[in-house]
Formats: structure tokens, sequence, C-alpha cells
């Protein structure tokens, strides 16, 4: 049914179902179409085609074009019970490939830098598998292919579209390929997994002039190094030492020659936390240094606030249902790595907002094959050998939560 196409040595995972382990080389196949064919947010037509060409082939209720480009498919167990679902992204990046692979993208500019393209494949993996064993698990499965995660955010997008709705879903799980962690190994923990993701742009204004008689302007490039230095005080004087959090100027444009005095200034930067009790603290701090450092100086300003997304915080017993299965498949209890957490940010957590649930990481670095290197780098890859894994993860949590 299925074509051939080699791959990596599965002894590792002796843990895995002959059932998964042979579906490892179409996992590998559908990853790497995926990967030739690279798209952005809300505009994942030519992957949202290929995963229904493959539910219709296999049979399975499916709903397309939420959202856009949005794909909920429905198994139904043996029994009716409990619904779980299963989330997986499937959006790339606006970043131009360096690997030299014979799945090198084939969009110019676009690249599935962060591994939604392996994550997709592991969704229609466990889609397979589970429509071919309906009488090993009770309830219903939905499996939620979603868009625009990188940006600008298709899970909320998707739950105002009712998808966890008719039947409710009572559970949900998901997981990222993770670069930062070796192959094989899980990160899982209860709480806060990833940081909310909030940025701002501020404008200042002041009064230009000659930069010989500074006297006669109000210094823009001066008023936002100091706002840039000040910010640096909101995480180190204003928020406890046991809370995180990140306060970063990424960008700063001032000025048009070099014996003139600017008379605006344009700064932007993100705020990351974990602690949803710091979500109204940290904008309302931010405007306050700016607004006095401005007063100061005489200077005013505009700043523009965004929240994007919230911190992606998971349900305690969702959490140890994960990782009682990732004790079960992992080889040695060394694999599960129980505090991982990052400040980058998700909207998986959108989700999580709504039901009980859990998001994980599933490592997949190999340094010794040059697999490596960090997301969003032009060379980010992973070792394929994971995919396997991750649809054993998901076949096991549903059978677990289902039963």
């Amino acid at each position: 049914m299925f074509s051939t196409l080699p791959t990596t040595n599965l002894d590792r995972w002796s843990q895995i179902r002959l059932d998964i382990r042979t579906l490892q080389p179409q996992l590998v196949e559908w990853r790497r179409h995926l990967h030739q064919f690279p798209e952005l947010g809300f505009q994942e037509e030519i992957t949202a085609e290929f995963i229904a060409k493959k539910l219709r082939e296999w049979g399975i209720e499916h709903q397309t074009g939420i959202a856009k480009t949005g794909i909920v498919a429905t198994i139904a167990g043996k029994n009716g019970g409990k619904v779980f679902a299963i989330r997986a992204d499937m959006d790339a990046l606006p970043i131009q490939e360096e690997n030299e692979v014979s799945y090198r993208s084939q969009h110019e500019g676009i690249m599935h830098a962060c591994g939604h393209d392996g994550h997709s494949a592991i969704a229609l993996g466990i889609a397979f598998y589970l429509s071919q064993h309906r009488e090993d698990f009770n309830g219903t499965v939905k499996i939620i292919f979603q868009p625009a995660e990188e940006s600008p955010g298709g899970a909320k997008p998707l739950i105002e579209a009712g998808i966890l709705k008719n039947p409710d879903v009572d559970a949900i799980i998901g997981l990222h390929l993770w670069n930062s962690l070796p192959l094989g190994t899980i990160g899982v923990r209860s709480g806060a997994l990833m940081a909310a993701s909030e940025l701002f742009s501020c404008t200042i204004f002041g009064k230009g002039g000659h930069g010989a008689i500074p006297h006669q302007t109000i210094d823009a490039v001066v008023i936002s190094a100091q706002i840039v230095m000040a910010l640096q005080t909101i995480v180190s004087r204003n928020i406890s030492p046991l809370e995180s959090a990140v306060v970063t100027v990424g960008e700063l444009h001032a000025g048009t020659a070099k014996n003139a005095i600017a008379d605006t200034a344009c700064l932007t930067g993100t705020i990351r936390y974990f602690n949803p009790d710091l979500g109204l603290f940290l904008p309302q701090r931010l405007e306050e240094i700016i607004a006095g450092i401005c007063r100061t100086y005489g200077a005013t300003y505009d700043l523009d606030y965004t929240r994007l997304y919230p911190p992606t915080i998971n349900d305690s017993k969702i959490a140890d249902l994960v990782r009682s299965v990732a004790f079960e498949v992992l080889e040695t209890p060394v694999g599960v790595v129980p505090e991982c957490q990052t400040m980058a940010s998700e909207d998986m957590s959108y989700f999580l907002k709504e039901v009980p649930g859990c998001y994980f990481f599933l490592g997949s670095a190999n340094s010794e094959k040059g697999l490596a290197y960090p997301h969003h780098h032009p060379r980010f890859d992973f070792d394929e050998s994971v995919l396997c894994l991750g649809v054993e993860m998901f076949a096991r949590c549903v059978e677990k939560f289902c039963c």
C-alpha cells in the first residue's frame, strides 16, 4: 500500500509497535514532500490539499477550509465516550533554505525551518493508524491540522469556528519536534511550558537640529537610548527574581545624517513571561518608563502594544498522562526531561485555555549527523527517525485517555 523509502535504523525504538514502525518510511516520504512545498500562514493550500487527499484515500471523515486552510479529521473508536484532540501545525517561515538535500524547499524564500512539516507527517501517521485500529480505543479522536502558527496565529480562528465543539473536546495534546533536546528525549511538564509573546513599537518625537547646536533640539537618539537602558530594569528590579521574564528591544532606528540631531526615533521589541499575572503589569510598567523619560526631556511618544500569544500552560493531569506514556516508550527514564521550558511562544496556548491539555517537546537533534541547527535557522533539519516515536506517543495517549 505504501512506497518504500530508505531511512534511519529504528533499533533504538524497541517499544514502538510493529504497525507504527512499518509506517516509518511513509512518514519520511510525507515529511519530505511537505518540506519541498512550504507555505506561509493561511496560504497552506498545497499542504492542505495533500493532507485532505490522504484522508480521502483512507476514508477518514474530515472538514476542510476551516479558518481558510485548516483541516479537522474525526475518527470514531469502537464505543462512544470521551473526545480527545491532537493538534499539528502546517505553516512554514519566510527563510531561504541553505540545506543541500534532495528534499530542499522548492519555494524561493520559504522554508520549513521549525519542524511543522514533521508535525503534519506525524499527524497523518496517527490518523492512518487510528483509522486502521478503531477497535483499540473508545471515544472519538479529532486531529487538527492548523494553519499560521508562526504568524499571525491560526489557533484562535479555528476555535472561533467551533472545532472544539460537536462533539465537545475533553482534552487536547500536541508536540513540537525540538532540536534543543537530543534525539529521543521528551520534555514534558505541568504548568507553563512556553512563554507569552507580546510586541511593542514606540516612536519618540523630539526636535531636530544641527549636531553642533544641541541646546536648540530635543534629541530623540539620546531619549531612545535612555529608554532602552531603563527598560532593562523592569526584569531586574520590578519582577521577583523567582519569576522569569524577558524585555528585548530588537530594533532602533533614528537619524539621517552624521551632523544632524534626529527629531524622531523608533524602537520595537518583544516581551515574554510565563506567569499570566504579569500580563497587566508588564505593558503598564513599559509605558510608565517611556512616558517618564520623554517627559523629562520634553519629548512625546506614540506606543503600540500587541498581545500575540498567551503563555502555553499545561494541565497537570494531562501532563501526567503524557509523562506516563513517555516513561513507557523511552528506553530509560533519563530520556524524560521534566522541567523543560523555553521563552519561545506557541498559539497552542489558545487551545489549552479552552480545554485541559498538554504540549510537549520531542527531542529531534542528532549532532553526529549534523542535524542540530536551532529552529528558524536556514540549515535547520532534524533526525527523521523520531517521526514514528511521535506517532507512538500519540497512539498511547489516545488509548489511555479514551479507555
